[in-house]
């Protein structure tokens, strides 16, 4: 296939997937000539491709020419009758998507391997051929296997050994009421994949192996060779799935196939299903949210206060009001934290903790941009606690790590503020003082 005909697939294949996140957009509600929607499918086509260009790359292209003699060192002389010592290249950070749910998640890599026949290879190799799997529609265990494999075949070494530790988002229990803030936002997972002297896991090797990432929270009693594929995204224990909207199952069948994936493969059978179950609980609703008679319940709450200048009114707070939300601009969700700042004259929250998470959860399960919620909430709980109100959210955005960008760890804040702070200073600074760490991870 020449360069021409390669371009004109791909940008068949952008238009496909365009078209595809149309429809999803339509099956949402939502109005796809929106301020705000009009380029998404756009953005969802691009940040796709550039996630899944891993089905386009080959290993031996990597590999090729990265091979270097080492010389001084005897064939079967060193570790493990390799031609020296082991090898390790950790803390590479990746990301990819999950071929249940076709949502990104994180990954930390860790790679070692016992050089053979006087031959090293580039160490950033390691981490291009680590990418090249990444970028595909993964679980954690195939990345694992696939990476180790292609290694092994491609520098031929005594032993490859990979650890990957791998972060996905939660799913929270969309049908109750509240969301369940009794979890962390995270599902967390160490898988590792040996070949070689790394293939038994009970290997000497892997004592010397596993010692070098002791300080990265892995450990020889956490990491098990060898282990099983076994169930990790969250939508694999959602409840049976119910029959999604035909029109919105063929575009997402649509896109797995411009992907350059089989959608009959046995893994992604089902995954249409389980991102629209995801999907469309952030769909666009008129419900409106009942909140008469909060105004005139006071519930004593343990709510942290104190006295600002000379006035009698204290500053109170509602902390770590946790949130899931779905970004309008990628089709990417985000979670965190939604603190509240308010005054009271007596230290009371006027209407209990659990009406501000109702709202909090309200406008966080729609399509949304972190500016926009961070002002609705806001200003609705400014007819709740008065109209002085101070809101922070603190948030980890899943296109952060994918669509090229890859800032591991980044987490973004905003504020929004009504009535006295506004105005003030000090009583800003009082609050946001008063914010507990938040952690990504």
């Amino acid at each position: 296939m020449n360069a021409l005909d390669s371009n004109e697939n791909g940008v068949k294949a952008r238009e496909c997937i365009e078209d595809a996140v149309k429809v999803l957009l339509e099956g949402l509600g939502e109005d796809i000539n929106r301020e705000g929607i009009r380029k998404t499918p756009f953005r969802v086509a691009k940040a796709l491709r550039e996630a899944t260009e891993g089905y386009k790359q080959k290993v031996n292209d990597v590999v090729h020419g990265a091979l270097f003699p080492e010389a001084g060192l005897e064939s079967g002389s060193g570790q493990a009758g390799g031609a020296g010592g082991l090898v390790t290249v950790r803390d590479l950070d990746l990301f990819s998507y999950c071929e249940f749910c076709l949502l990104p998640f994180q990954v930390q890599c860790h790679v070692g391997y016992v050089p053979s026949g006087q031959r090293v290879v580039g160490l950033s190799k390691l981490s291009r051929v680590a990418d090249i799997f990444a970028k595909r529609l993964q679980a954690p265990q195939r990345l694992a296997d696939e990476i180790c494999t292609a290694l092994q075949h491609g520098i031929k070494p005594t032993g490859v050994a990979v650890v990957l530790r791998c972060l996905h988002i939660h799913f929270p229990k969309f049908e109750s009421a509240l969301p369940d803030t009794s979890h962390q936002g995270w599902v967390k997972i160490l898988v590792t994949s040996g070949s070689g002297v790394f293939e038994e896991e009970k290997a000497d090797i892997w004592a010397e192996f596993l010692p070098l990432l002791n300080f990265r929270g892995i450990s020889k009693e956490n990491a098990h060779p060898g282990v099983p594929h076994q169930p990790w995204c969250p939508s694999q224990s959602c409840n049976k799935l119910e029959q999604s909207n035909s029109a919105m199952t063929n575009a997402v069948v649509s896109i797995l196939k411009s992907l350059g994936e089989d959608s009959t493969r046995k893994e992604l059978v089902g995954t249409p299903c389980r991102f629209l179950k995801w999907l469309m609980n952030f769909r666009n609703s008129n419900l409106e949210m009942k909140l008469n008679g909060f105004l005139r319940s006071r519930i004593n709450n343990p709510s942290s206060c104190g006295k600002v200048g000379d006035t009698e009114d204290l500053i109170c707070s509602e902390l770590s009001l946790p949130f899931w939300s779905q970004c309008e601009h990628h089709l990417l969700p985000f979670q965190g934290v939604v603190h509240i700042g308010y005054y009271s004259s007596d230290g009371l929250n006027a209407v209990g903790r659990t009406v501000l998470q109702s709202v909090v959860h309200f406008y966080g399960f729609k399509l949304q941009v972190q500016e926009r919620l961070t002002r609705q909430i806001a200003e609705t709980t400014s007819s709740l606690l008065g109209e002085d109100i101070m809101v922070v959210v603190e948030a980890n955005h899943t296109c952060m790590i994918s669509r090229g960008i890859e800032k591991f760890g980044s987490s973004t804040a905003t504020i929004a503020v009504l009535g006295r702070f506004s105005s003030d200073p000090a009583a800003r600074a009082e609050f946001l003082q008063s914010l507990p760490n938040f952690c990504s991870a």
